[in-house]
């Protein structure tokens, strides 16, 4: 295999569980901020594909297999009660590539009763969104001098 292909799939594997990988990869990588995007959304919609098609059964998994006499009602799942219930499926999708995991977020909404076809689309907008003010962001910062010449 070639290394460009490498390197994209190395970037691409990271976005799948941490969305913050693809901008900042990519642009380790040298790549533009279309090819970044590209990654960065693409990545994260796989694995949206993935846990929204098998979301439940993979809770229940995870449920049995780490069982502990939890409190149901902790801190941060108040947080998250309290975001769905004031902005919904599109809060969640907003704030899963800021502070969640692509899987996280798409767990919470599949075990909020959320529809697969809004679960992809609000996801796939948050992505485009993000990746794409990340993306902007790094390319700017790497223009500023003081940090280009970090970078030499």
């Amino acid at each position: 295999m070639s290394d460009s292909l490498i390197t994209f799939l190395g970037i691409y594997f990271l976005s799948l569980f941490k969305f913050i990988a693809g901008p900042v990869l990519g642009s380790a990588a040298g790549y533009g901020v279309i090819e970044s995007i590209s990654v960065t959304v693409a990545g994260m919609m796989t694995s949206v594909f993935l846990f929204t098609l098998v979301g439940n059964k993979f809770k229940k998994y995870l449920k049995l297999r780490f069982s502990k006499k939890k409190p149901i009602f902790s801190k941060k799942n108040r947080t998250l009660v309290k975001v769905w219930k004031k902005y919904g499926e599109v809060g969640i999708a907003i704030i899963t590539p800021l502070v969640l995991t692509p899987i996280g977020g798409t767990l919470i909404m599949v075990s909020f009763g959320a529809k697969k076809r809004h679960i992809y689309l609000n996801m796939l907008l948050s992505s485009l969104f993000w990746a794409t003010v990340f993306c902007l962001s790094i390319d700017q910062l790497l223009n500023i001098p003081f940090f280009h010449k970090l970078l030499e």
